[in-house]
C-alpha cells in the first residue's frame, strides 16, 4: 500500500521521499500506519477508500470532485475523513461532494444544489435553501396552552415532561422574534425557553425525494460546494 500511494505522488510531481514522507504521515492519521506494506487488495473496502482518498488530495489539488467519500464508515471515521476534507476546503480547495449525508452538507458546504431525476430542485446556500423550504421557526418551551394568533402559526406543540411542552411557531412574514415572544407573554403563556431555528436540510431532503431514496438512489443526490 505505501508503495502504491508513493507511485501515485511520484506520478502527481512529488520526489519520491516526498510522496513517501506524506503517505506515512497520512496512513499514520487514518490508523492504517501498520498496514503499510500490506498489498491493497488484502484492505477492507473503507481502508481502500482511506487509501484512495488519501492518493486524491496528496499533492493539495485546487478542485476536490468526490462522491459520497463517507458511504459506509462507521461514525468516528466518518468524522475522520470530514476533518481531512475540511482541511483541504480550508486551505482554499474547491470541493465538489455528491452526498445524503446531511450533516456533511451543512459542516461542509457553502453552497448545495438538490437534483433528482437530472432536474435541479433548490440551489445557493445552505441558507437560501432552508429559507425556500420553510425558512425560520422559533422553539418554545412552554407551561399552559399556546393561543391562535395572526403573528404566528404553530406547527407542533409536545409534552416534554413535568407539564412542560416544546413548540415549534412558524412566524408570518411581518413577524420577528420580538413581536411572537411579546405576542406570547401578552397572553399570558409561561414561556421558559425561545429560540430560533431553521428548516434542517435533513427534513429538506425527505420534502424533495420522499420515499424514492429508500428504493432508488440514483436519480436522488445532493451536492454540496466549498470553497
Amino acid at each position: 500500500m505505501l508503495e502504491t500511494m508513493t507511485y501515485f505522488g511520484r506520478l502527481k510531481g512529488l520526489d519520491k521521499h516526498a510522496a513517501r514522507s506524506w503517505s506515512l504521515e497520512y496512513l499514520e492519521r487514518v490508523g492504517l500506519a501498520d498496514k503499510a506494506a500490506t498489498r491493497l487488495d488484502k484492505l477492507s473496502g473503507g481502508q481502500q477508500q482511506k487509501v484512495q482518498l488519501g492518493v486524491t488530495i496528496m499533492n493539495t489539488p485546487e478542485l476536490l470532485i468526490l462522491d459520497e467519500p463517507t458511504k459506509g464508515f462507521d461514525p468516528v471515521n466518518r468524522r475522520l475523513l470530514m476533518d481531512i476534507i475540511d482541511d483541504q476546503r480550508k486551505a482554499g480547495a474547491t470541493v465538489v461532494m455528491v452526498t445524503h449525508q446531511m450533516e456533511e452538507v451543512e459542516r461542509l458546504c457553502d453552497r448545495v444544489i438538490l437534483l433528482k431525476d437530472g432536474r435541479s430542485h433548490a440551489y445557493g446556500t445552505v441558507e437560501q435553501v432552508q429559507e425556500r423550504f420553510g425558512g425560520t421557526t422559533y422553539a418554545v418551551i412552554h407551561t399552559g396552552v399556546i393561543p391562535a394568533s395572526a403573528h404566528y402559526t404553530v406547527v407542533s406543540d409536545v409534552e416534554i415532561g413535568s407539564g412542560r411542552r416544546v413548540a415549534e411557531l412558524a412566524p408570518a412574514p411581518e413577524a420577528g422574534e420580538a413581536t411572537v415572544l411579546a405576542e406570547l407573554v401578552g397572553a399570558g403563556v409561561p414561556v421558559t425557553g425561545f429560540t430560533t431555528q431553521r428548516t434542517s436540510l435533513e427534513e429538506i431532503f425527505l420534502r424533495v425525494y420522499g420515499t424514492d431514496s429508500l428504493h432508488d438512489q440514483t436519480g436522488t443526490e445532493m451536492a454540496g460546494v466549498g470553497a
